[in-house]
């Protein structure tokens, strides 16, 4: 559940318990082993956890010798309360110490239901040097995530991040391009590099920055692609944007969160940067790429947020135009600043609120989506669509996969092409959906 930070961390999971001698099942009822991975991030999130949790008692009667083990934020948030709370859990591991995790699984197979909490925090240096075990072969990815850094040292006033991850330490940069390589080696193609704040890498350790670090994945031989996620407008500096235009791999798509466009929240939400420092960096973008795709988060309902403030943000929307964005209703989260304020708005107040923000992004990603039929863009297959055609007795194999600028494109080609998989290939866009774009090989 959760961040693409989560994604990652389970699939190193997976790969540290194949030596114990267990392997992935899609169905809960075959299950011997039950691993949650959880995020905190809202409210609705934690509860989602919770919820789910709540719902394993059933299978835990069924096989007495089953193990639940609850990782992530929330279970280093809440630590030994989530015990107490969910009793039918067996272990709960925090963000820190993924890599002791086959000991524990071991000690609690051996005890017989012997309960535990790991969730300190020390020893991050090794933990997040030893992330990026070898890939397995027997799930072979187009796309995978690589995580350069862990952590934040920025305290968003409404952001528990620091709390649950700990502060920002950097990946040594030769870690992460031999992991890298590991990763093409079994057929990735497509990297995309997490940090809370990769703009921010390297700078605590001395290390290279994050603009020289692209060039060194740019330069690794049979990767095709290159993202990342995710940026702090107050460190997106001049060379990661100059980056887009020095680096062919870089992909022409950048998410730079801004969460509000009113100085004022901004201020209270402890950004440290102003609109217009967010409008001027991306126009310094556009103007080094004027194809680039832009997306962003927005909080809409910040304590103390004005009808003049909210308004403020709809603009900057309307200013910028963005290609997507991922909008969120404030919520108070424990330990974050932000919990303290006065002024909270109503939830009806907040809604009202949010959904006149995704109207007006609906119509402008439309919009965005319609200046592309007619181009010709090129598309990293992920895979077969789920729909297929018959034209003029032949079956027509729809393919599914994403552009440079990160849009989702459903192309057709003839059922005897090969396994296309992995491969580049050109699309003439012809249609414009509300999410999505459709188009044929050309």
């Amino acid at each position: 559940m959760g961040c693409q930070m989560n994604v990652y961390d389970s699939e190193q999971m997976f790969r540290i318990l194949l030596p114990l001698g267990y392997q992935e099942t899609s169905h809960l009822s075959k299950a011997d082993l039950i691993i949650v991975n959880t995020c905190s991030i809202r409210d609705k999130a934690e509860q989602k956890a919770y919820s789910f949790l709540g719902r394993l008692v059933h299978y835990k009667r069924k096989k007495s010798g089953l193990i639940i083990a609850v990782g992530g934020c929330v279970a280093q948030q809440k630590k030994h309360h989530l015990l107490e709370r969910m009793p039918h859990v067996d272990l709960v591991f925090g963000t820190h110490t993924l890599h002791r995790l086959p000991e524990w699984i071991r000690n609690i197979e051996q005890k017989n239901r012997s309960h535990g909490v790991d969730v300190e925090m020390s020893d991050q240096i090794h933990e997040i040097q030893r992330c990026g075990i070898p890939f397995d072969p027997t799930h072979q990815k187009i796309s995978a995530y690589v995580t350069i850094m862990r952590g934040c040292d920025n305290y968003c006033s409404y952001c528990i991040v620091p709390y649950v991850r700990g502060s920002e330490v950097s990946r040594e940069p030769s870690y992460i391009i031999e992991e890298i390589r590991q990763l093409v080696s079994n057929g990735v193609r497509e990297v995309t590099l997490l940090g809370q704040n990769v703009n921010s890498y390297g700078k605590k350790q001395g290390l290279c920055s994050f603009s020289e670090l692209l060039a060194l994945v740019n330069q690794i031989d049979g990767l095709c692609r290159i993202r990342f996620a995710t940026s702090h407008p107050k460190d997106f500096s001049d060379d990661v944007i100059q980056a887009f235009r020095n680096n062919e791999k870089l992909c022409s798509h950048l998410h730079l969160p801004v969460q509000s466009g009113s100085n004022h929240v901004l201020s209270m939400m402890n950004r440290k940067y102003t609109r217009e420092d967010y409008l001027k960096k991306i126009e310094t973008l556009k103007q080094y790429c004027p194809d680039i795709a832009c997306t962003t988060d927005i909080i809409v309902g910040f304590p103390g947020e004005t009808v003049s403030d909210f308004k403020e943000t709809l603009d900057l929307i309307q200013t910028v135009q963005f290609d997507g964005l991922f909008a969120f209703m404030y919520s108070d989260r424990p330990l974050a600043k932000s919990s303290s304020l006065n002024h909270k708005l109503s939830e009806e107040e907040k809604n009202d609120r949010l959904k006149e923000l995704l109207e007006i992004q609906s119509h402008n990603t439309i919009k965005k989506n319609l200046d592309e039929v007619g181009k010709t863009v090129e598309i990293l297959v992920e895979g077969k669509s789920k729909k297929n055609h018959i034209r003029e007795n032949c079956e027509i194999v729809e393919w599914t996969g994403r552009s440079s600028s990160n849009k989702i494109v459903n192309f057709v080609k003839s059922s005897a092409d090969h396994n296309i998989i992995g491969q580049q290939v050109n699309v003439m866009i012809q249609k414009a959906c509300a999410h999505s774009l459709w188009g044929e090989v050309v």
